[in-house]
């Protein structure tokens, strides 16, 4: 099932997600509707608060991204990172292996804004995979960044707070803008249920 996508202004977005203590049939459902609503947004990456849930719980994929590439590791060995795709990450933790890179990013609550951002070129990462087994392995590129910005929001964090100034106070009108016609949905939601 297609869940609304959270956007800017919902206080659920600046929650750190719960740690999760066990793969659920509740979960399992929670992540393949997570699938569904990334792809029909078409996006890269979805993190639980991005559908209303504050829970360490992230999905990606990054097969259909051809421009921008990525670089995978497992065991050591340098491994195509579609094979790791659709990619769950349950708990992550990551560790920065490599120095910092300008790329541009976007992000499915924020629809139409788009910034170049600073990131770790490349890092180690440790989850639960949808089955809640661990996985680990190291990533660079498009897949690095990609998860970086989806653990973030898992922290509630955004990517509007790795911006530098200048290029946040360019969008700072569409950022209220966007926060502002959020805020009104939201609040004509609440006048509806009372």
């Amino acid at each position: 099932m297609v869940l609304e996508v959270v956007r800017y202004g919902d206080p659920i977005l600046r929650q750190k997600g719960a740690r999760i203590g066990r793969v659920t049939p509740e979960l399992q459902r929670l992540i393949a509707d997570m699938f569904e609503t990334m792809y029909a947004a078409h996006g890269i990456g979805l993190a639980a608060q991005q559908v209303g849930h504050a829970l360490q719980l992230a999905v990606l994929d990054i097969r259909g991204v051809e421009d921008r590439p990525s670089s995978l590791e497992l065991n050591g060995q340098p491994t195509d990172p579609a094979a790791l795709m659709p990619l769950v990450l349950i708990n992550p933790e990551i560790r920065v292996l490599g120095p910092g890179v300008t790329g541009p990013e976007g992000c499915l609550s924020f629809p139409d804004i788009y910034a170049d951002i600073v990131r770790p070129e490349s890092i180690e990462v440790r989850a639960w995979n949808a089955t809640g087994e661990p996985i680990s392995f190291r990533c660079g590129g498009l897949l690095a960044r990609a998860i970086q910005h989806e653990y973030d929001h898992l922290q509630g964090i955004l990517f509007i707070d790795r911006m530098d100034r200048r290029e946040r106070q360019r969008l700072q009108p569409q950022l209220d803008a966007l926060h502002a016609e959020t805020r009104m949905r939201l609040s004509s939601r609440q006048s509806l249920k009372q």
